[in-house]
């Protein structure tokens, strides 16, 4: 049996199930469900097609697409409120002899506006035996991660061109709202902080939160104002960090998804060397096994999973070798269990080897120039004294694809706090990136200083020591995030560099000598024993490192739970590409309208 759900994705489902198929459950009774391409993403993510079938679903439609009618079913449609998802519901129900459905119960990721309500209302308000609103509209990707469902965010968060636009003023506003419902299926009125910087992103969309936080608590069901939670949400710029983004990572799901084309969470890979059949994997929380090893330093992995498969080998010849017919039934029966854990064990081996076959020949040479410069020491711990002389072999190496080299010029510029702009345009000729030099000059866009000036001093966050840590000399550097996320947990952090927008919550105590919060409803996972929630969102996407630095910190502060979430999620190369896309105009780039 695979593992329940985790965390954020089984809260999602326990509000589904109770919001959507226990308000209209009826014993012995099968429902179509229609979804739009949000709510298939979202539930996917949190559900499996048998949890489904368990609360009487027969069948799932996509809202968009022509169907078959099916007169004597009633439908459950889940969908966002716009004007192409309830198109298709109201075709549905044109006139009341051709229905496709026998009735219609409707739900709403989030507030419905008054114009296309009136229109359903106006077209087919008899069919409809239910209508309401539920309040998510973001996606769990992980148990204590989550994204939101904005498209394009990045272009429309850092464009030039969208800068001081209505478009920008409404992706804010959307961001807003989505945040929120995340606190509303956490049950929390987190305090609202942000990290104030070089961009007013940060502050604008900090008190967006909490403008909707307060009209979300006036009128939610209950309609008590709720008191503020013992919880904390900060709200961070992506320019706060931008070594993290581009530094190779080696732990195994960060290193795997920078190195490899894994698309969607689906590793392809081939068994029996490169004339073997193509396989698929699917990378998810309900494996027990991937939830174990994903954080871990390659270097262990690879250790590892030989050891777990000799164990399963051994196992299943202690039983073969017994030839009893009890032991031979019992061998039956465990005989799928053993191939599914052997088949599992494959995926992460082959996944780790392929991992290694792009470290071995070309990113190991360059892990060590990365650390230099992101640390500003070598490993002996000796300050860096010239970071051009560090960065030269890469760039003068023939092997290295331009990403790479593109990611250590970049590293050498943060590390300097920018560079001249002569200094920038020899480096940009010589290694021959002019076609892609708006990877590293629209970095100012983000507010991070490329070419350097006195005005423009970035403050950097205070790094916490960690001389006494273990580290693999290869990734000596440490997330900036999970330096906040400590410092927050331990009040910490200075309120004048992250200052509130609410009043401070008085019963923050994230370490938690003193917590007096009552129990959440729901028991939550590991039925954590105090209620302290840190809630950390970044503007413009976060990094596979920034993630499983807030499992580590849930992990050693058992007192305080930490969710991450952002706009999207990063990898060194899509974050390049959506940098360079930011000086074109906004029709040369795919910003879909929602």
């Amino acid at each position: 049996m695979a593992p329940a759900v985790r965390g954020l994705k089984s809260l999602v489902w326990q509000k589904l199930k109770s919001s959507i198929f226990d308000d209209c459950r009826k014993e012995e009774e099968w429902k179509i469900i229609l979804l739009d391409d949000y709510t298939t993403k979202l539930l996917s993510m949190c559900c499996k097609m048998t949890d489904l079938l368990a609360e009487g679903i027969t069948v799932v439609e996509n809202v968009y697409k022509i169907r078959e009618p099916v007169p004597h079913m009633k439908a459950i449609y889940f969908i966002t409120p716009t004007k192409k998802s309830v198109d298709g519901l109201i075709d549905d129900f044109i006139t009341r002899s051709s229905s496709r459905y026998k009735a219609a119960y409707v739900y709403f990721t989030d507030f419905c506006p008054d114009n296309l309500f009136n229109k359903i209302k106006s077209s087919c308000a008899k069919s409809i035996r239910r209508c309401k609103e539920i309040n998510i509209s973001f996606f769990p990707c992980e148990s204590q991660v989550f994204t939101l469902n904005v498209p394009d965010a990045f272009y429309r968060c850092y464009s030039p061109t969208l800068e001081k636009t209505k478009d920008k003023d409404a992706v804010m506003q959307v961001m807003a709202e989505q945040i929120v419902t995340l606190c509303a299926t956490l049950d929390e009125n987190p305090g609202v902080r942000y990290k104030s910087g070089p961009s007013d992103n940060a502050r604008k969309l900090a008190q967006l939160v909490e403008k909707n936080l307060e009209n979300y608590y006036k009128i939610d069901e209950k309609s008590q104002i709720k008191a503020k939670t013992h919880s904390q949400l900060i709200i961070i710029d992506r320019n706060f960090d931008p070594v993290s983004t581009v530094l190779h990572e080696l732990t195994f799901q960060a290193m795997a998804y920078d190195l490899l084309p894994i698309e969607n969470d689906t590793y392809k890979y081939k068994t029996e060397g490169s004339a073997g059949k193509e396989r698929e994997a699917i990378l998810e929380e309900d494996d027990e096994l991937w939830v174990k090893i994903r954080h871990k330093h390659i270097a262990d992995v690879i250790e590892e999973i030989p050891k777990l498969l000799k164990e399963v080998s051994a196992k299943r010849k202690a039983t073969e070798g017994k030839l009893s017919i009890s032991a031979l039934s019992q061998l039956m029966k465990k005989m799928p269990h053993y191939r599914k854990e052997i088949s599992r064990q494959v995926v992460y081996l082959n996944l780790a080897e392929d991992c290694m076959s792009k470290f071995k020949p070309n990113v190991e040479r360059l892990c060590k120039t990365e650390q230099d410069l992101a640390l500003g020491t070598d490993v002996e711990g000796q300050k860096v004294k010239d970071s051009m002389r560090v960065l030269l072999p890469v760039l003068l190496n023939k092997s290295h694809e331009s990403y790479d080299k593109i990611r250590a010029i970049l590293l050498y510029i943060f590390s300097t706090n920018g560079t001249t702009q002569e200094n920038l345009d020899k480096l940009i000729q010589n290694v021959q990136i002019e076609s892609d030099s708006d990877m590293i000059r629209n970095w100012k866009y983000l507010h991070v200083p490329i070419i350097s000036s006195s005005a423009a001093q970035h403050h950097k966050h205070p790094r916490r020591d960690r001389s006494s840590e273990e580290t693999f000399q290869l990734s000596r550097w440490t997330p900036v995030i999970k330096d906040v996320m400590e410092d927050a947990i331990e009040n910490k952090l200075d309120s004048k560099d992250w200052p509130y927008c609410s009043p401070c919550p008085p019963t923050w105590n994230g370490s938690g000598a003193v917590s007096a919060r009552q129990k959440p409803k729901a028991s939550y996972q590991d039925e954590r024993k105090s209620g302290a929630r840190l809630i950390v969102f970044v503007i413009g996407g976060i990094t596979y490192s920034e993630m499983r630095c807030a499992y580590e910190v849930s992990q050693a502060y058992k007192s305080c739970e930490v969710i991450i979430g952002s706009t999207h999620i990063l990898t060194p190369k899509r974050l390049l590409d959506q940098v360079k896309s930011l000086s074109k105009p906004k029709d040369m780039v795919s910003v879909k309208d929602e």
